[in-house]
C-alpha cells in the first residue's frame, strides 16, 4: 500500500491536459519505473491499449527497458481472436513471436510452467464492472498463482464503466462460487479493478473459484489513473471505447450487461446480442410491444424509461422478428439497474402466463451461479414479483460500500 500512496501523491502533483488518463498511460509517463530489471508477463486483450490506441503488448515489447517475455490469454485471447465461450489456445503471437499460454482453456489458472522465468506479472484489460465477467476471474487466479511463487503482480488500472458509486446485488454465497462468481462480492461492484484487486488481497477473497481454498495474498501494486473520479461513466473519460468482448462493443452494452445478463440466462427473451444493441433490449416473437410498454411504466420504475421496439437478429439462431422495449436509464443514479430484468420479467408475466420461463429453465446451475445463490430463482421463481426479492437483492450493497471506501483510489 505504501508504493501505492506515493504514487497517487506524485500523480496529483501533475498537470495534464486531457481528462483520465489510464494505468497504461502512466506507466509509460514514468519510464516503466516498476518494470525495470524484471522479467515481464502480461495478461491482456484488445482492450489494454493507451489513450492513442496502441496496445500494451506492442507498447511493452517495444519499450528498450523493459524484457516482455510471455502473453496470458483470457476469454477470448490476447488478440481478441476467440468468440465467447470458444476455447483459447496457446501458442506464438505472430506479430511479436513471444509465447501465448491460454488462462481459456485446459486450465484457467496459470501453471508452475508457465510462470517460469517470470518476476512480475502485468495485467491490463478494461473491466465492466459487474461479477460475472469472466475476465476479474481471470485476475484472481493470477494473483493466486503468482502469491504460490512470489511473483510480482502489476495492475494497470482503468475506469469502471458503471462508475464508482453503484453496488447492487447480493454477495456470492457458500456453494455458489464459480469462474462467474468467484469473490465474494456484489454483482455491481462499484470499484476500478485496482481497486478490486487490493480490496481481494487484502480481505482474503482470493479461494478460487471453489471458495474453500485458504485465501493467499499477492505482491501488488497498482499503477493508477489520472484524471477519473467516482462519479464518472466511462463516456465522461474522455478516452475511447475498445470492447473487451464481442458482446460489449460500446459503453452503453457494458451498462446494459447487469442491466439484461440474468435474464438471457433463462433462454426466452432476446436481449439484444445477435443485434446492433447487445444487453440493451428485451424482447420475444410473442411480445405486444406496446403492452410490455404500456406495463412496465405502470410500475414508475425510478430513473428508467422504455421504448418499444422491432427487429430482426442479423446473427445467431433465430432469425424471427421480435418485438419488446429498449431501456434507457434517464438518472442512473436513481435507477436500480440489476432489478431492470426482473421487473421486465414480472411484466412478461403478468401479460403472458404462459409464457412462464421457469417452467421451461434447464440450466438452474448456471442461474443460481451467476445470481450467486439460489434465493433467486426459489423465491422469484414463485410469483415473478420484484418485492419478493428487492430487499434480499440489495442486502448487502450498504456494507459492502463501507467496506470498499478503505480501498478507494480515486473520490
Amino acid at each position: 500500500m505504501k508504493k501505492i500512496l506515493s504514487l497517487i501523491l506524485l500523480l496529483g502533483s501533475l498537470s495534464l491536459s486531457a481528462q483520465v488518463y489510464a494505468g497504461i498511460d502512466m506507466l509509460q509517463r514514468y519510464g516503466f519505473e516498476e518494470l525495470l530489471g524484471k522479467r515481464v508477463g502480461l495478461v491482456t486483450n484488445p482492450s489494454g491499449v493507451d489513450r492513442h490506441l496502441r496496445s500494451t503488448i506492442d507498447i511493452l515489447y517495444e519499450a528498450p527497458e523493459v524484457n516482455l517475455v510471455a502473453l496470458f490469454g483470457p476469454e477470448h485471447g490476447v488478440r481478441g481472436d476467440v468468440y465467447a465461450g470458444g476455447h483459447v489456445a496457446s501458442g506464438k503471437d505472430p506479430k511479436t513471436g513471444l509465447p501465448v499460454y491460454s488462462l481459456y482453456g485446459d486450465t484457467r489458472k496459470p501453471t508452475p510452467e508457465m510462470l517460469k522465468g517470470i518476476d512480475v506479472m502485468v495485467y491490463d484489460i478494461q473491466d465492466v464492472g459487474t461479477r460475472s465477467y469472466t475476465f476479474i476471474s481471470t485476475l484472481g487466479l493470477v494473483m493466486r498463482a503468482c502469491a504460490e511463487k512470489d511473483i510480482e503482480v502489476v495492475v494497470l488500472d482503468r475506469p469502471n464503466p458503471l462508475g464508482g458509486r453503484k453496488v447492487e446485488g447480493p454477495l456470492v454465497e457458500a456453494g455458489f462460487h464459480s469462474f462467474v462468481s468467484e469473490f465474494s462480492i456484489p454483482y455491481v461492484y462499484g470499484l476500478t479493478v485496482g481497486e478490486l484487486a487490493n480490496l481481494i488481497n487484502e480481505e482474503g477473497l482470493n479461494r478460487g473459484m471453489t471458495g474453500k481454498e485458504a485465501p493467499l495474498k499477492c505482491r501488488l501494486t497498482v499503477v493508477p489513473m489520472r484524471g477519473w473520479e467516482r462519479w464518472m461513466l466511462y463516456r465522461d473519460t474522455g478516452l475511447p471505447w475498445i470492447l473487451p468482448s464481442p458482446n460489449i462493443p460500446s459503453m452503453e452494452s457494458a451498462i446494459g450487461y447487469p442491466s439484461a445478463g440474468i435474464a438471457g440466462e433463462f433462454g426466452y427473451l432476446g436481449i439484444g446480442v445477435g443485434y446492433t444493441i447487445p444487453f440493451q433490449v428485451f424482447s420475444a416473437p410473442w411480445v405486444d410491444a406496446d403492452a410490455l410498454k404500456a406495463r412496465l411504466d405502470s410500475y414508475g420504475i425510478p430513473g428508467t424509461e422504455f421504448r418499444t421496439i422491432h427487429y430482426k437478429p442479423i446473427s445467431g439462431t433465430n432469425p424471427q422478428l421480435q418485438h419488446g422495449v429498449q431501456f434507457f436509464y434517464t438518472d442512473y443514479e436513481a435507477a436500480t439497474i440489476t432489478l431492470t430484468q426482473f421487473y421486465v420479467m414480472q411484466a412478461l408475466q403478468e401479460l403472458y402466463p404462459e409464457h412462464n420461463p421457469y417452467k421451461t429453465l434447464k440450466k438452474t446451475r448456471m442461474l443460481d451461479i451467476v445470481c450467486g445463490t439460489d434465493y433467486v430463482r426459489v423465491t422469484f421463481g414463485k410469483r415473478l414479483k420484484v418485492e419478493d426479492i428487492e430487499s434480499r437483492w440489495m442486502k448487502d450493497a450498504e456494507a459492502f460500500k463501507e467496506l470498499s471506501e478503505n480501498y478507494y483510489l480515486y473520490r
